[in-house]
């Protein structure tokens, strides 16, 4: 726990990242939804009353700085808690210390609790009087979703704003202020194009961790330009040949499909290391990821959809690094699973039918019959509802008369898939007729 005070003795010596932190609202780059006219958080930051807000976002998008923002722009005092190393005991002793300030010189306090979601019940219901009385503006910074990881009487009474990984464009800008700003490297070293968008590529979004690596490129350069190399050589992580724009972008990912197509976990997992390492968007990663699950592998396996999707969810939850782990299981289960193409070809051979003017009417005995007027209308006369009969099957006509004969779901023999196959094969016989 530290305050405004205990900054100042070490200024000059904080890392460029600190050092680079804006001053106000309008020097913040990036989250434009949250800092443009008339939104609330402007709206809060000019207007004196205390506050109590949730920032959630990934790694190095500006939680931290929004907070020290608007403890400068708002003339509070800033006390700091980490809930990674804080208890009870030191949340109730920063807010008893802000009641005594606000009591005795009337100045309000910025209490920022960091990665709030790894606070207990207990400690979260320790921030409650303080929320609740105003004796703070509490601001919570978070990477999961608080509706899972924060108690339901902290977050009603506080504002919650989603912040956004940065743009490209946003990281660069980045880098160009820390180059040139007298507060950061202050023209004493250039940035060559090349190295700034190996420096973009790394950061994934995080302007902290664009900092952080050109500071140590800048260690390596006293004078002078920064190159790919010096970037290599300073954070120990050579620069992935992967244009996210290019050529290379649609032949990375299309190499990554059909190495899990093809069943070969090891070349799967070599693309997807690739993409990620490049600064791909995990959740492009994941979407892919889904899609094959169901074209590739369809009901051979049913369980690799849920598998896909439970990764997605945790990929967007907690973020990278992390979130790498999650599609890497994805990606494994998804290769190694029997595959079939069956469900893709289903909905695409339904498609062309219907494009081509295959429609028909709906049969009377399947059209909604519970708005008054149906029943006149012969609407839902003699359906036979499936649940009285044995096995829950009875034989009556369910497709257009247009389409009766058509076939589109061929299920293979692969894996789960010949279950449903024999199951089919009698069902479909069963409703009408042999083929």
């Amino acid at each position: 726990m530290f305050d405004s005070a205990a900054e100042e003795a070490h200024k000059g010596q904080e890392p460029l990242a600190v050092r680079m932190r804006p001053r106000g609202l309008d020097e913040v780059i990036g989250q434009r939804h949250l800092l443009g006219p008339g939104t609330p958080l402007r709206r809060l930051v000019e207007s004196e009353a205390p506050m109590s807000l949730f920032l959630w976002g990934p790694p190095g998008t500006g939680k931290t700085t929004l907070a020290y923002v608007v403890a400068g722009v708002t003339k509070r005092r800033f006390v700091e808690v980490s809930a990674v190393s804080a208890g009870v005991k030191e949340v109730r002793a920063a807010i008893e210390q802000a009641r005594r300030e606000l009591g005795m010189t009337g100045r309000q306090t910025v209490l920022f609790v960091d990665e709030v979601h790894r606070f207990n019940k207990a400690q979260q219901d320790a921030l409650l009087p303080a929320v609740e009385n105003r004796w703070v503006t509490f601001i919570g910074a978070t990477t999961e979703n608080p509706f899972f990881s924060v108690i339901s009487p902290l977050l009603s009474r506080s504002l919650l704003l989603t912040l956004e990984s940065l743009s490209e464009d946003d990281v660069r800008a980045v880098l160009d202020r820390a180059v040139a700003d007298p507060r950061g490297l202050g023209g004493r070293v250039t940035l060559a194009p090349e190295a700034a968008d190996h420096l973009v590529r790394l950061a994934g979004g995080d302007a902290r961790r664009s900092l952080t690596y050109l500071e140590a490129a800048a260690l390596l350069v006293p004078e002078g330009a920064i190159t790919v190399e010096t970037v290599e050589k300073a954070v120990d992580k050579a620069a992935v040949r992967y244009d996210r724009q290019g050529d290379q972008h649609y032949d990375v990912i299309s190499a990554f499909i059909k190495s899990m197509r093809g069943s070969d976990a090891d070349a799967a997992l070599h693309y997807l290391a690739r993409m990620i390492e490049a600064g791909e968007d995990p959740r492009f990663l994941a979407r892919r990821i889904m899609i094959f699950a169901s074209e590739d592998v369809g009901m051979a396996d049913p369980t690799c959809l849920q598998i896909a999707v439970a990764a997605a969810q945790a990929v967007e939850m907690i973020g990278l690094p992390e979130g790498r782990i999650n599609l890497a299981q994805a990606v494994i289960h998804c290769a190694l699973a029997p595959k079939s193409n069956a469900v893709v070809k289903a909905i695409g051979a339904a498609g062309d039918d219907v494009r081509k003017g295959l429609i028909g009417q709906v049969p009377g005995h399947l059209r909604d019959a519970h708005y008054p007027g149906a029943a006149a209308l012969g609407h839902g006369k003699d359906y036979q509802y499936p649940h009285d009969f044995e096995h829950g099957l009875v034989r009556q006509d369910y497709a257009p008369e247009q389409i009766r004969g058509r076939r589109y779901y061929e299920p293979t023999r692969h894996g789960a898939e010949a279950h449903f196959a024999d199951r089919w094969t009698k069902i479909r016989e069963f409703l009408r007729g042999p083929r």
